[in-house]
């Protein structure tokens, strides 16, 4: 008889973990503003708002990267001891609050034109305060791209396990 061993490895601390784009760096917003890679000036963790609403915390955005012509950012929902996070967290992972929108003050920005004509600002240097989910972000291309748990990973070592039930079984 052949045994067939799966290892997985579950991490409960990844409850709430939302990932994204914050930013594509090659397209501008709604208003025409673009960001300059490489001139973030911020100390992590920020503040997780919802609707860029002080009063409404969710928890932190705890690292953010460069790569691929966009800014990426990692947040943590604090779904176990803020209500509202789990409610907000819901509604993420349902695709109903997928958009991503930043809270920044500007450092340093030159104008924008396309053929003679003013159509935003060329954000050079900006310091980053807070990250907010959102129905509608300002920039299209902002938006979570992934939602995680323990409760997927839960269900990805139930499926797992059926399989190897099954394959004991063949």
């Amino acid at each position: 008889m052949e045994r067939i061993i799966f290892e997985t490895k579950m991490v409960a601390g990844d409850e709430g973990v939302i990932e994204g784009t914050a930013w594509d760096f090659g397209t501008p917003d709604r208003i025409g503003d673009m960001i300059e890679p490489g001139g973030m000036k911020s100390v992590f963790p920020l503040p997780l708002l919802f609707g860029h609403d002080t009063n409404d915390p969710l928890g932190t955005i705890d690292a953010a990267s460069e790569k691929g012509g966009k800014l990426h950012f990692k947040a943590r929902l604090l779904i176990a001891d803020v209500p509202r996070a789990a409610q907000v967290w819901a509604l993420s992972k349902a695709g109903a609050v997928r958009g991503f929108s930043m809270g920044f003050n500007i450092l340093k920005s030159v104008e924008r034109k396309v053929e003679g004509r003013v159509v935003g600002r060329l954000i050079k240097q900006w310091e980053w305060l807070e990250g907010s989910l959102v129905s509608i972000p300002m920039h299209p291309g902002a938006r979570v791209t992934s939602a995680k748990s323990a409760v997927d990973a839960i269900a990805i070592a139930a499926a797992i396990n059926r399989a190897a039930a099954q394959m004991k079984g063949t």
